[in-house]
């Protein structure tokens, strides 16, 4: 682990925040998808398997704030808040300039629909928000912000997550088909 790794894990009791603004093309995606899975993996007790869920969060977010909520030339801004020992939040702001930009309650009535089991997801997109984002986070949050654009929040807890791993390794205890070590 690097110095500032080992810093930010020294000092769990103090939350760090690092804002990262980034121009409107999915050209540096794959930089934000390394910086998300480094940081989970280095400067949390997350397991690696949701440093691998956070970064499909995080892009999920993003690319939406560049196909629907920001036009072209317009920036998107990024925000990780790491409690090392408790949590951690994205937010992820899109400009409002986008063709298909939406309201905050219009995405939240979107995403609570189609988190509805008994409703089919039959289209071939459509599903991030609802079925990556929603289903590994704790809180998920739209704001529409003063100037236009819309502010998404995630939170997960670390407790939560790993009460969900130790659930999901007694559940495949018993499956004769899955070793767990």
């Amino acid at each position: 682990m690097n110095d500032i790794a080992t810093s930010i894990k020294d000092n769990s009791d103090k939350p760090v925040k690092i804002t990262i603004t980034l121009p409107t093309t999915a050209y540096f995606m794959s930089g934000i998808r390394d910086f998300t899975l480094s940081l989970i993996r280095n400067t949390t007790d997350f397991s690696e398997q949701w440093a691998y869920r956070f970064q499909s969060v995080v892009d999920e977010l993003c690319n939406n704030a560049i196909e629907h909520g920001s036009r072209p030339g317009e920036e998107i801004k990024i925000v990780f808040i790491n409690n090392p020992s408790d949590s951690i939040e994205f937010l992820v702001e899109d400009s409002g300039t986008g063709e298909k930009s939406m309201k905050a309650a219009e995405i939240a009535a979107i995403v609570e629909k189609s988190s509805n089991n008994d409703v089919p997801l039959t289209e071939l997109r459509g599903r991030g928000l609802s079925k990556i984002v929603k289903e590994w986070s704790d809180e998920l949050e739209f704001k529409d912000k003063p100037d236009g654009g819309i502010i998404v929040r995630v939170k997960k807890s670390l407790k939560d997550a790993k009460a969900k791993e130790l659930k999901q390794e007694l559940s495949l205890a018993g499956d004769q088909t899955h070793i767990v070590v």
